[in-house]
């Protein structure tokens, strides 16, 4: 569980420090955005997004097994993080990712990062595109400019409600969503190096402020963002409390693990490494600690911005130190500017997230796997999108392991996978 940095650190020179720096300059600018959408889209403040990014990923990459991991809140976590604060209030989800990083801590001691890989890819692969279904739909109002109070959780009510408004249309709103994700997927394209996601929701959110467009933002609705981090504070812990919020961090420590698990392992195949599973749990477990004390939300490692760190220059978890220390630096000089960021370029950047999060390349080698593997993925969609994420994840589980068992499909490596 020896943390990468350690290792990193014993041959550190000049020029990793300025290709480190750099790169978690830029992914800084990538992640700016995205904590701020993924927490409104959450239920929470855009605020808590920021602490989120700030103290978790920090601790991450200070703690984690892998060179080039980034962490933070993600998109995985919309889901859970909203409904926990539908059914218990803020206050139960700090509780509950207080819970989930302890979770994570005894996860790590028993070295379950290696017993992650028995989790049917199928079951992955169905609720992260469940996911993606959910978080595209929670944004079709601020995207449209809809004007109603409260829209439901439950997707078939969500998609009536928001059908009956739809006379309430905000063009200007729909013209600075589309006009985001234009602007994304160009730079994208023409300049991967260039942090397109901060200079799309810029451009098009001054294009809001100038030109005087009755398009809500940040500071119109939440206010303005505090320009400091807010001191640790404990969660109020009963017994009561700890046993009806169980649930909820058992399925946030299982979606930390597993998101940081497959993150790091893309990274791998990026950098041509070898990451410590049981390392990344650790860190996962004491960044969600940290971030519940300080009133954040969960967090975990982030596939895109690690993505995004490799392709800026990023040699070792300084950068993830650097990505967290500027965005707390932004907070602290910047903070109302933020507040100028438009929602509707802000929903226009979670609805291409959440595309990408479903990984549409890989559609049509689903539909040649086999039978069983289909069944399975369609089974833990569907349940995702209709139901419930933590009944999704325990049938996908219990099916596809029932399914693994019956063809005898357990090769001794699963089971024994060594710590690198």
């Amino acid at each position: 569980m020896k943390p990468k940095i350690l290792t990193t650190l014993q041959t550190y020179d000049g020029p990793t420090f300025r290709a480190d720096v750099l790169a978690g300059v830029t992914v800084a600018m990538v992640a700016l955005p995205l904590s701020l959408a993924i927490a409104i889209a959450s239920g929470a403040s855009p605020a808590q997004g920021l602490v989120t990014a700030i103290v978790a990923g920090f601790l991450i990459s200070l703690l984690g097994g892998s060179r080039v991991q980034i962490g933070g809140p993600t998109g995985a976590f919309i889901v859970v993080v909203y409904g926990v604060i539908a059914d218990y209030g803020y206050d139960g989800l700090v509780l509950a990712t207080l819970m989930a990083g302890v979770i994570l801590l005894i996860g790590a001691f028993m070295r379950a990062g290696r017993l992650m890989r028995l989790v049917p890819e199928p079951v992955i692969n169905g609720f992260t595109i469940g996911i993606a279904v959910i978080i595209a739909t929670s944004q079709l109002k601020d995207l449209f400019g809809l004007s109603i109070a409260t829209v439901p959780a439950e997707i078939f009510g969500k998609v009536e409600a928001l059908w009956g408004v739809r006379d309430s249309t905000n063009i200007a709103a729909l013209c600075i969503g589309v006009a985001t994700m234009i602007l994304i997927v160009t730079f994208r394209r023409l300049a991967p190096k260039l942090p397109g996601l901060i200079v799309a929701v810029a451009v098009t959110s001054a294009l809001v402020a100038v030109m005087a467009l009755s398009v809500d933002t940040i500071q119109s609705r939440f206010g303005d963002l505090p320009n400091s981090l807010p001191l640790p504070t404990l969660p109020e812990v009963s017994l009561a409390r700890v046993s009806e919020l169980l649930p909820s961090a058992f399925v946030i420590a299982f979606l930390a693990g597993i998101e940081s698990l497959l993150s790091a392992m893309v990274a791998d195949r990026m950098i041509g490494g070898h990451h410590r599973p049981n390392a990344e749990l650790l860190s996962q477990g004491a960044a969600n600690i940290g971030s519940s004390l300080f009133g954040g939300l969960p967090a975990t490692g982030a596939i895109a911005r690690t993505a995004t760190n490799v392709r800026a220059g990023g040699k070792t978890p300084v950068a993830g130190l650097v990505h967290a220390l500027t965005i707390l630096i932004v907070m602290l000089i910047a903070a109302p500017l933020a507040g100028y960021l438009a929602m509707p370029a802000l929903a226009g950047l979670l609805i291409l997230t959440a595309w990408n999060m479903s990984e549409p390349h890989r559609w049509a080698g689903y539909l040649k796997e086999r039978r069983s593997d289909q069944f399975l993925l369609v089974l833990t969609l569907v349940l995702t999108v209709v139901a419930d994420l933590t009944v999704a994840i325990g049938v996908g589980v219990a099916v596809g392991l029932a399914m693994r068992l019956q063809r005898g499909d357990f090769p001794p490596s699963d089971w024994d996978v060594p710590s690198r």
